[in-house]
């Protein structure tokens, strides 16, 4: 199989249509649907639907080019390294993190990697659903949680620590949170997502912990929204320190309980750099593991 009829294949899907691969590498269209036909006869696959007004991937060269664009990046870096001429990592890294750390964390640091590596396009993903890094073509992923489990390879990005918060208005419409069992009197924001309980649970100094049924009106399917929830007085919240730094320094949302961790799973939680355990990682996906890592200081 030939690594140019794979590239070609992958331009045609980037750009969209025949017309556009060739005029990017300057050819005769009918040259380049010549060559994809080839490479359709050889795997015995259609990969794209093909019309005089439009092309389309089919289900079966969708998932085929998913695998192989890693696999053709790192071909073509490995011949550059050979004969010494790679001087910038190149390509497009896809990741995916949740609504809210994509928001607040990974894009404000990409103009500075942009300027680093400027020969890399990135994809972010943002979403809070635990997307299958292999099945959808997914370089990297950042995963808040207790420390993964399964057959993906996992790197500590950086710790995090939960705080109760809640708005001064709500605060002085609601009266004050003094113990952890004043929770129950409160309104508290929860999420609606699979796994996260109504009991929040807490450690003080020692190694006791306290659980806390909460009850409240609302609750919110991402981070952003309950973050928002909390600045507009409808509750108590427990959100994570990246999340809310700001917002303590500027006063619009005041520290409960301080001397206390709070979670609503485990105490040892971080947020997690994940990437599909293949032989080889691609130049562009260690590079932006090494970036994250020093921009939040692993």
């Amino acid at each position: 199989m030939d690594v140019r009829d794979l590239n070609l294949a992958l331009l045609v899907q980037a750009q969209g249509s025949i017309a556009g691969a060739a005029r990017v590498l300057d050819l005769d269209p009918s040259s380049v649907s010549r060559s994809l036909s080839a490479l359709e006869a050889e795997l015995g696959v259609r990969l794209f639907h093909r019309t005089t007004r439009k092309l389309s991937t089919t289900e079966e060269g969708a998932a085929f080019l998913r695998r192989v664009g890693p696999l053709v990046e790192e071909m073509q870096a490995a011949a550059q390294d050979a004969v010494g001429t790679r001087q910038q990592p190149t390509g497009t890294l896809r990741m995916t993190a949740s609504v809210a750390f994509a928001s607040q964390k990974i894009v404000p640091v990409l103009p500075a990697f942009a300027e680093r590596y400027p020969e890399i396009s990135v994809e972010v993903i943002s979403s809070d659903a635990n997307l299958d890094l292999v099945e959808q073509g997914i370089d990297l992923a950042v995963r808040l949680a207790p420390a993964p489990k399964g057959d993906l390879v996992c790197s500590k990005l950086m710790t995090t620590r939960y705080h109760l918060v809640a708005s001064p208005a709500y605060l002085e419409r609601r009266g004050a949170v003094e113990t952890l069992n004043d929770l129950c009197d409160h309104d508290c924001l929860r999420y609606a997502l699979p796994g996260i309980s109504n009991v929040w649970r807490f450690r003080g100094t020692g190694t006791t912990s306290l659980d806390v049924n909460v009850t409240g009106r609302h609750k919110f399917s991402n981070a952003l929204a309950l973050l928002e929830a909390a600045r507009q007085g409808l509750g108590v919240a427990l959100l994570a320190d990246w999340l809310v730094t700001q917002d303590l320094a500027d006063g619009r949302l005041i520290e409960l309980c301080m001397d206390h961790i709070g979670t609503m799973t485990e105490f040892e939680t971080a947020a997690y750099l994940l990437f599909p355990n293949r032989s080889y990682l691609p130049e562009k996906t260690r590079v932006m593991i090494e970036f994250l890592k020093e921009s939040f200081g692993a």
